[in-house]
């Protein structure tokens, strides 16, 4: 169960219109074998454009096929020759590639770790600070994954094709009047009477507002990416500063995709402690995942920043109201904020790492920014936008 042929090409076309897409761009395109009519749409809408698109897909099948089978010695092969691909094109629009979720919580760790290895090249490419490319992530709703998220399908298509349906200029409007709550805001507190509690420093940091379209002055800042859907405001703090703790609700595994319940961290002068980490349920997968990312990073980038602090986001889509452990959508929902840890340098900060996981807070947070002055601003009072 997918949608309608209709909702289909409004989605893909609002895809395309997301990246700005020009006469003569090389575009990538990629995807699960069970979202082919999303991709050829896709790239039909590329070609009506003038750009000249290349569709990759691959199954759950397959994909299960090489964990089970390949040894991580082969998996850890840089693809050259998609290194070259990357190098050569101008946009890559990424569409979820796993029908179930499910299919990657038996995918062996050491696996993964040396599959994301191989793929570090083709992130230096597409994240070079001067000459990085395009790219456009898109969540797809399947029966599978609903039942995946324990929702019912047609809530998850809402959720997803919904929130990815919202005009750009609709998000832009309510991002801008979220957004001038920040300004001259010096340090953010955001905190709930569930667990969240924490203040960061954010002086001097750009303020993101997340449309859903990548214009040329998103570009131009080093900003060339963006989710659909969309619909947040955030921010890259000072990695090395700030101290609380977040609790999230529901959250998924960032190598396994296994959903965790229950999260509790907390976090001091920037830095996740990690010793100090709470879960109802899935503690051992948050765990492993962090340090099986902290040893990735530790022979590529100094400083060492897999457990640093590197967004606070709040989220504000009208058309996503509801958490499922599903951190595309999670993250843009009305009344919650969110903190990540992890890589930053594409949107303001100075970290690089493999890692960065958003978890999100439960609805009904408060939010204050504060000024050095000692000017304190209400921003939102138990997830309502304060008069």
């Amino acid at each position: 169960m997918t949608p309608n042929r209709r909702k289909t090409r409004d989605c893909a076309r609002n895809m395309v219109d997301a990246c700005n897409v020009k006469r003569g761009d090389s575009i990538v395109i990629r995807g699960g074998a069970y979202a082919q009519e999303l991709l050829e749409e896709i790239s039909l809408q590329c070609l009506r454009k003038g750009a000249v698109p290349l569709i990759l897909f691959t199954s759950d099948r397959y994909s299960k096929a090489v964990y089970d089978e390949i040894p991580a010695s082969v998996l850890s092969t840089v693809p050259k020759h998609y290194v070259a691909l990357i190098k050569e094109s101008d946009l890559l629009i990424m569409v979820e590639e796993l029908e179930d979720p499910r299919t990657a919580e038996g995918f062996p760790r050491e696996k993964l770790v040396a599959r994301q290895k191989a793929m570090l090249p083709v992130m230096d490419i597409i994240d070079h600070p001067t000459d990085g490319k395009k790219w456009l992530y898109a969540g797809w709703p399947t029966a599978q994954a609903a039942k995946t998220y324990g929702v019912p399908y047609k809530q998850l298509e809402n959720l997803i094709v919904g929130g990815m349906t919202v005009p750009p200029k609709t998000l832009m409007a309510i991002g801008r009047k979220m957004a001038s709550r920040f300004k001259n805001a010096s340090s953010i507190h955001v905190w709930d009477g569930k667990g969240t509690d924490f203040r960061v420093r954010v002086e001097g940091r750009m303020l993101n507002i997340d449309d859903g379209y990548i214009s040329k002055a998103d570009y131009s800042i080093g900003d060339r990416g963006a989710n659909l859907p969309a619909g947040e405001v955030f921010v890259a703090p000072e990695e090395s500063q700030g101290e609380g703790t977040i609790y999230c609700p529901v959250t998924r595994d960032r190598m396994s995709g296994k959903i965790l319940r229950g999260v509790r961290l907390e976090f001091r002068k920037g830095r996740l402690l990690l010793d100090r980490a709470e879960a109802d349920t899935g503690l051992e997968q948050l765990v492993a995942s962090f340090r099986e990312c902290s040893r990735i990073d530790r022979a590529k980038y100094s400083p060492v920043r897999t457990t640093n602090i590197a967004e606070v986001g709040v989220g504000f889509n009208p058309m996503i109201k509801k958490a499922i452990g599903y951190i595309l959508t999670d993250e843009k929902i009305s009344g919650t904020a969110h903190l990540a840890f992890g890589s930053n340098n594409t949107f303001g900060g100075t970290s690089e790492s493999v890692m960065h996981w958003d978890f999100v807070s439960a609805l009904g947070v408060n939010i204050e920014a504060e000024s050095d002055s000692g000017r304190i601003g209400r921003i939102m009072t138990k997830g309502k936008l304060a008069a």
